[in-house]
């Protein structure tokens, strides 16, 4: 059974950063691509995504040059390391995971790409 677990999330300060984690428990881990999602109170948008070891990184434009993702097939984990957060970071960060020998019609930054979803980690950032 595929899981997704999200941890590392928490209140800071604007300014401060902070690493979220994501473990994927269940299936192999280099047959899926990753990435992240936030969702404040609006609609889940899309963070960044990284789809397998070496693949190039993509990232929303409001948080390019501030997160970095990254992937660590040995530990079966995804990061998203987060500088200079911002109060509108504000938001439920989710980890996905799309099988990526099932052909899908929509983009990567698309969170209809995606078939598996961790239950969510909170992080505030305070002004």
């Amino acid at each position: 059974q595929v899981r997704l677990t999200e941890s590392g999330g928490g209140l800071v300060q604007a300014g401060d950063s902070l690493k979220l984690a994501c473990t994927l428990s269940g299936v192999t881990f280099d047959d899926y691509a990753m990435g992240w999602f936030r969702q404040g109170s609006g609609k889940r948008e899309f963070v960044a995504s990284m789809s397998w070891e070496a693949d190039p990184e993509n990232y929303a434009d409001s948080v390019k040059g501030r997160f970095t993702v990254s992937r660590d097939g040995a530990k079966n984990a995804l990061y998203l390391h987060m500088d200079s957060l911002k109060p509108e970071d504000t938001a439920v960060y989710y980890c996905a995971a799309h099988y990526r020998f099932r052909y899908s019609t929509y983009r990567r930054d698309d969170p209809r790409y995606f078939d598996y979803w961790g239950q969510g980690t909170q992080v505030t950032v305070s002004s």
